[in-house]
């Protein structure tokens, strides 16, 4: 057993994982993080909601791969108009979930 030190949004999270998967999550730990950076105003979120969101985009992201569109969600306009489209729903129900105030 080995363990892995992420740094997403400013925080240390360590990470045990098997031994030689070092790299991978190291990985993994860094696209949650770009996914964090590349949101604008998440430094007015939660930590959860901020990681949820993250989640989330990643999923999405994961889900057009999976359907077949073979382009990078890097490089694919309509799937990073999809993202954009989500993360503004996301937004948008964050908003109606907190309240007023």
């Amino acid at each position: 057993m080995s363990n892995v030190t992420l740094d997403i949004a400013g925080r240390k999270f360590t990470i045990a994982c098997a031994e030689g998967e070092e790299a991978h999550i190291s990985m993994l730990g860094h696209s949650i993080n770009a996914k964090l950076l590349d949101m604008p105003n998440i430094a007015s979120q939660s930590e959860a909601r901020a990681l949820l969101y993250a989640a989330l985009l990643l999923a999405d992201e994961n889900h057009e791969l999976k359907q077949g569109n073979g382009a990078s969600p890097d490089s694919a306009p309509e799937v990073a108009d999809g993202v954009e489209a989500l993360a503004a729903r996301l937004e948008t129900m964050a908003s109606q979930l907190e309240g007023p105030g």
